[in-house]
């Protein structure tokens, strides 16, 4: 390499790309003077962010540890077999593959591991709850299998387990589907199972949202009576933007074959170190505490907005994340999102149970404790949040409140700051 060329490799970001270093610049601040109450958001450690950044992300590596296509892998062998190992350990699963690039990728390998074009499978509403990737028409799962939809009882707003049982004596599905990305209740992962195995159906969980509370115990584990296990590990699992599949050794070969080189081509080995940092973070005494908080500070916050007259989904939650009915009090959940959004409060507009309103318009807004769990918040500052969030829905385009409860959510950001090394330095700097 030429010396002018070595030198533009040590150019900091600034000088490459300012327009680029100025938008990171904006995001840092954003994080650091707002809320995140997005559930599917949460803050990586600093060992996290340093993997997602290191070395690693120079490295070719199809295959697997010990079986590569390329050369120059024995410490690329080394870093992904730390990450299952750890995944095996963490979660008392007999197989792991952590290569998947993000959630959906997992369930795409794990659907084409055990499932045939056209088989039936059952799996949760999008509506009532369930995700993208368990059926809905417009994306793959729907579009490649028959996938008969279960729901949430009216009365409970809860899920319908009678309802599943029937519809799996029906249609003698080939898997069963759990898991949801706005459900805020226990899912009776044994009761499930004994329901796919009255049907000789496999049992599937898509634990994404509560993988973190599953690996400390403050949600029973799905792993003992699913065939097949996926998730993410961002969430409150608080890892890279990443997945990753557990199962049976009775299907590992083929989801290994069907991840690569069956839906995948290389790894992103500095993502796959990134899982490995934060699994072994999740081992961690002080990672059970902190779920076992985010929990806590799921329960107080939607308390503190039922406080205030709003209809909580389902009458509460056992896990980080509720869902808020907005649309009795004459607004949508498109009109929340940007109101809160005004004053610093991130959330998402969401559709709830039997909601009259489109998705893009939504019925309910989702919100959870993980991100501000994170940052060292507790029940008292979850009180605070809870009344700001109530004050805002109250007074949707109301300039004057939104302006001051944006000042509030500063000043408490401020307390409880994100980065102080040499990430996101730009956050520290931001504080007000």
């Amino acid at each position: 390499m030429t010396t002018e060329a070595n030198e533009r490799m040590k150019r900091p970001m600034e000088a490459v790309d300012p327009q680029i270093a100025s938008l990171f610049g904006d995001e840092a601040r954003r994080q650091a003077t707002g809320l995140e109450l997005i559930p599917s958001e949460n803050l990586v450690s600093e060992a996290v962010l340093e993997a997602m950044g290191s070395i690693f992300t120079n490295k070719y590596a199809e295959g697997y540890p010990g079986r590569r296509y390329y050369g120059g892998c024995e410490f690329t062998d080394k870093v992904e077999q730390l990450a299952i190992d750890r995944a095996k350990e963490l979660f008392g699963a007999e197989h792991a593959n952590v290569q998947a690039h993000s959630g959906t990728s997992a369930n795409v390998a794990v659907y084409m591991s055990v499932l045939q074009p056209g088989d039936t499978v059952l799996g949760m509403a999008l509506a009532h709850g369930g995700h993208l990737t368990h059926g809905h028409p417009l994306n793959f799962s729907g579009r490649m299998y028959k996938f008969i939809e279960y729901h949430v009882r009216r009365d409970t707003e809860q899920i319908d387990y009678s309802e599943i049982e029937e519809l799996a004596h029906q249609h003698k599905p080939k898997m069963i589907v759990a898991g949801a990305s706005a459900y805020s209740r226990i899912i009776d992962f044994e009761r499930m199972a004994k329901i796919a195995k009255s049907v000789d159906a496999l049992f599937f969980v898509d634990m994404a949202h509560i993988a973190g509370l599953v690996a400390a115990g403050v949600h029973p584990t799905p792993v003992p009576h699913a065939d097949i296990v996926s998730t993410t590990t961002h969430k409150t699992l608080r890892g890279p933007r990443g997945g990753l599949v557990l199962c049976r050794s009775a299907f590992a070969k083929e989801l290994d074959k069907l991840t690569f080189p069956g839906t995948q081509g290389g790894p992103l080995v500095h993502t796959i170190a990134a899982k490995a940092v934060c699994l072994k973070e999740a081992m961690e005494p002080s990672f059970k505490e902190y779920q076992r908080q985010v929990a806590a500070n799921a329960k107080v916050m939607a308390a503190a907005v039922a406080n205030q007259g709003f209809r909580i989904v389902t009458g509460g939650t056992d896990n980080h994340l509720f869902l808020i009915e907005v649309h009795s009090r004459g607004i949508t959940g498109n009109d929340a999102e940007k109101a809160l959004d005004r004053a610093g409060i991130t959330v998402n507009k969401n559709s709830i149970p039997f909601d009259p309103l489109p998705p893009m318009k939504a019925g309910g807004i989702r919100l959870g404790s993980p991100s501000v769990t994170t940052r060292g918040m507790k029940e008292p500052e979850m009180e605070m949040i809870g009344g700001w969030v109530a004050e805002i829905l109250s007074h949707v385009g109301d300039a004057a409140v939104e302006q001051k409860v944006r000042q509030q959510v500063a000043a408490l950001a401020a307390r409880f700051p994100i980065y102080e090394s040499r990430f996101h330095a730009e956050a520290a700097h931001a504080r007000v």
